[in-house]
């Protein structure tokens, strides 16, 4: 076999930029809009919020610290990830001054926004698509999906649909210098294997060229941390999750880029699975095995 397993982030970097680079996620302040109904039963911000990051902060100086903390000379330029919450909630007007000032650094070679499908405006992806044509730079707009099952949707209290999300994608995609990611959750309760595998196949006939991906996790003080304590949400072990992958992994186009395929939330926030394996191990098992198998990401679509 001449060519990796898995197409990763970094992989893909190299193949688009000839050398990898850092992200430097940011912050705008802007609270996700789904928080006035509840919010996803999962999401707590402060578990995926880097110990750089300080919202106070202006964008220059949470760029600056970003290159301090994060890119630590290992990388001289990245991409500008809009991580938290959700950004493309402001109206686009006041959205774009924020990004054409991040596209501004010689070292930036792109955004990724990381946001809900239903906070995609219809004036987003045509003025979005203006702004990179005249930069030059790349975007991915990550759209956070987790599973196209209503009734997952519904129990995630995400207040959002898959045809929803299909809408999202569809505008996006007139525009050909906007990319597509989608996030999904594995392991949420009431789905089964193929429910997943479902999703997996279903998002990946769109034209998409990112993907993350996760298994379910309980963060201290969320709705889904009552439910846990219930006994109504069973979590993965690592060798459970590894099978799941080595099932998925054949059905993902070797043309989509995987940007993750473990969440890693601070130990103090996590409640469950507490698997206290890093994620250069988690992967070094997952490739042995997927050597071992004789396994390769898209090889069921061959």
């Amino acid at each position: 076999m001449d060519y990796p397993r898995i197409r990763t982030f970094s992989l893909d970097c190299r193949e688009r930029y000839g050398r990898t680079i850092g992200k430097i996620p940011l912050d705008l302040g802007h609270s996700c809009p789904n928080r006035a109904q509840g919010g996803c039963i999962f999401c707590r911000p402060a578990s995926f919020t880097p110990a750089s990051l300080r919202a106070s902060d202006s964008l220059d100086q949470q760029i600056h610290r970003g290159k301090e903390l994060l890119l630590k000379g290992r990388f001289r330029q990245y991409l500008g990830y809009f991580q938290q919450e959700t950004c493309t909630a402001l109206p686009t007007e006041r959205l774009l001054p924020h990004l054409s000032q991040v596209l501004a650094d010689p070292a930036c070679l792109g955004l990724i926004l990381s946001t809900r499908p239903d906070a995609i405006a219809d004036d987003l992806p045509p003025a979005l698509a203006q702004l990179m044509r005249h930069s030059g730079k790349d975007c991915l707009i990550e759209l956070g999906l987790q599973s196209c099952h209503e009734r997952s949707l519904q129990w995630l209290n995400r207040n959002h649909g898959f045809e929803v999300f299909l809408q999202a994608v569809s505008r996006l995609a007139r525009h050909d210098n906007l990319r597509i990611g989608v996030h999904l959750i594995l392991g949420i309760p009431g789905e089964s294997e193929a429910d997943m595998l479902d999703t997996l196949r279903r998002v990946c006939a769109l034209p998409i060229q990112a993907l993350k991906l996760h298994h379910l996790q309980v963060i201290r003080d969320t709705p889904l941390q009552m439910l846990y304590q219930q006994g109504r949400v069973p979590v993965f072990s690592p060798d459970d999750y590894m099978e799941l992958l080595l099932t998925l992994l054949p059905w993902i186009p070797r043309s989509i880029a995987i940007h993750r395929l473990w969440a890693t939330s601070h130990p103090k926030l996590l409640i469950a699975p507490r698997w206290n394996l890093l994620t250069n191990e988690l992967s070094r098992r997952l490739l042995e095995l997927m050597s071992a198998r004789g396994l390769f990401q898209g090889q069921a679509l061959a």
